[in-house]
Formats: C-alpha cells, sequence, structure tokens
C-alpha cells in the first residue's frame, strides 16, 4: 500500500513538473513569433520606404493618363 501511494506522489510530481515545463516553452515560443513580426514589419516599412518614390510617380503617372 505506501509502496502504491509513493507511486503515485511521484507520478504527480513527475506530471506537475512536465506542465511547468510546458508553459514554459509556450511563453518562449510566444515571444519568437512576437519577435519575427516585429522583424517582417520592420522590413515591410523599410521596402515602403524604398519603393514610395518608384510607386508615387507610378501611381501620378497612371492618373495623369486617365
Amino acid at each position: 500500500m505506501a509502496k502504491s501511494v509513493s507511486m503515485l506522489k511521484l507520478s504527480a510530481r513527475l506530471q506537475l513538473a512536465y506542465y511547468r515545463a510546458l508553459d514554459r516553452d509556450q511563453g518562449q515560443a510566444l515571444t519568437e513569433y512576437a519577435l519575427i513580426l516585429a522583424l517582417i514589419a520592420i522590413v515591410a516599412i523599410a521596402a515602403l520606404r524604398f519603393l514610395s518614390g518608384g510607386v508615387k510617380s507610378e501611381l501620378t503617372s497612371v492618373a495623369s493618363s486617365l
């Protein structure tokens, strides 16, 4: 009987350790996704600034031809 109680306690401790580790991994993944999203936003803004002159001139020529 005492053996089964100690096994139950060990099982509960292992499950608790597993779920705690799982929670830490999910928080880490969320941080990684946020950093990737920020990097994509910075690259998109830089590309729009770089291409804005060309796009503006194209839109102006289309508007003038209409």
